[in-house]
C-alpha cells in the first residue's frame, strides 16, 4: 500500500506538471516514478495472493525484469548495425550499438562479480549497476513521455509555425527527414488557417560548411515548388543548432509582434521530427517561447539512435543535477563501508 500511495502521489504531481507546462523534463521523471512504483505495488499484491495464475504472472514479470536488459541490449546492438549499414559511421548511428554494448558489459560485470566473490569487485559492481539503473530510469522515463508529448494536439490558434531545419543532401537537396518536417509544418499551417488563424511559416536553418545554400532557402524552395504561398514564408538562415533555430526565430517573432505588458508574446507551433519534439519543447521553454512542439514521422530504424541522442543532450543540459546524483550514488556506499 505504501508503494501505491507514492505512485498515486507521483502521478498527481505528473498531472499537475503537465497542466502547468507540458514541456518540463520533470514531467517525464514523475511519470517514470508513478509507473515504477505502480509496478512495484502490483508485484507486491501478486506475491501476497494464493492464486496460481497470479504467481505465474509474477514469475513472468520477474523473468521479464531480469532478462529484459539482455534482450534490450541485443536489440540495440542489432539496430546499431542496421543504422551503420544504412547511415554510415556517424555518432547517431553508433549510439544504439554503444548503448547495447554498455548494457552487456554491465551484465558481464555482474556475472563476474558473482563468480569471483571479491568484495572489492562486488562493491564496484554495485556502484556500476546503480549508476546504470539511474541513467536507465531517466532514459526510459524520457522516451515514454517524449512519445506521449509528440502525439499531443497542437494549439488551435497560433501566429507562427516554425519548422526546424536539418542537414541537406548533396549540399542543397532536402532529405526525407527534412521533407517530413516540412509536410508536417504545412499540414499544421493549413489546419490553423482553416480555424480562422492567419499564421506565417518560418523555415529555420543556416548554411553548413558543406552546403551550397542555407537549409532555410532549400526548405522554402521545397515548399514553394509544391504550391505553398511564398508570401507566407519567412526565412531564418543564420542558425546552426536547435537552440539557435529557436532563439533566432523568437527574435523574428518578437520583432514583428513585440510583446508588451498585458499582451502575451506571439504564439507558435514548433515543427520538427517526432524524436526531437520534446527536447525542442524543453529548449523553447527555457528561452521563454510561447509555443509547443509537434513531431513528424521518422523511419523506424532511425528512431532508437535519434532518441538516444536526444536523451543524451537533455541529460547533459542538466549536468550539474545529474553529476550530483551520480556522485551520491558513488560516495554513499563507500562512506557506509567506512563508518560500518
Amino acid at each position: 500500500m505504501f508503494a501505491l500511495g507514492l505512485a498515486m502521489a507521483a502521478f498527481v504531481v505528473f498531472v499537475a506538471g503537465v497542466a502547468h507546462d507540458r514541456r518540463s523534463f520533470s514531467n517525464a521523471v514523475f511519470l517514470g516514478l508513478a509507473l515504477a512504483l505502480g509496478a512495484l505495488d502490483g508485484a507486491e499484491r501478486l506475491a501476497g495472493t494464493h492464486d496460481r495464475a497470479a504467481h505465474l504472472l509474477l514469475l513472468a514479470l520477474v523473468l521479464l525484469a531480469v532478462a529484459g536488459p539482455f534482450f534490450a541490449a541485443l536489440y540495440l546492438v542489432g539496430n546499431g548495425v542496421t543504422m551503420v549499414r544504412k547511415e554510415g559511421v556517424r555518432p547517431t548511428p553508433l549510439l544504439p550499438l554503444l548503448a547495447g554494448l554498455a548494457i552487456l558489459a554491465v551484465i558481464a560485470l555482474e556475472v563476474a562479480a558473482d563468480r569471483v566473490g571479491s568484495p572489492r569487485l562486488s562493491q564496484v559492481t554495485m556502484v556500476t549497476v546503480r549508476l546504470a539503473g539511474y541513467v536507465s530510469f531517466l532514459c526510459v522515463s524520457y522516451v515514454i513521455y517524449a512519445l506521449i508529448y509528440s502525439r499531443l494536439p497542437v494549439a488551435r490558434r497560433a501566429d507562427y509555425v516554425v519548422v526546424l531545419g536539418a542537414g541537406l543532401l548533396d549540399g542543397g537537396q532536402v532529405p526525407r527527414l527534412l521533407a517530413s518536417r516540412l509536410e508536417r509544418g504545412r499540414a499544421v499551417y493549413e489546419k490553423l488557417a482553416s480555424r480562422g488563424a492567419d499564421p506565417l511559416l518560418i523555415v529555420s536553418g543556416g548554411k553548413g560548411g558543406d552546403e551550397q545554400v542555407s537549409e532555410a532557402a532549400a526548405m522554402a524552395r521545397y515548399l514553394t515548388e509544391r504550391g505553398f504561398p511564398a508570401g507566407r514564408l519567412i526565412l531564418e538562415d543564420r542558425s546552426a543548432s536547435t537552440e539557435e533555430n529557436l532563439l533566432f526565430s523568437k527574435a523574428i517573432m518578437d520583432q514583428q509582434r513585440p510583446p508588451a505588458p498585458g499582451k502575451p508574446a506571439a504564439r507558435c507551433v514548433i515543427v520538427t521530427s517526432g524524436f526531437h519534439a520534446f527536447r525542442a519543447a524543453i529548449i523553447a521553454r527555457r528561452l521563454g517561447i510561447n509555443g509547443q512542439a509537434t513531431g513528424a514521422r521518422t523511419a523506424g530504424y532511425y528512431w532508437p539512435g535519434a532518441m538516444l541522442r536526444e536523451f543524451a543532450a537533455v541529460l547533459y543540459s542538466y549536468k550539474l543535477v545529474n553529476a550530483g546524483v551520480c556522485a551520491l550514488i558513488v560516495v554513499l556506499p563507500l562512506a557506509y563501508d567506512v563508518v560500518r
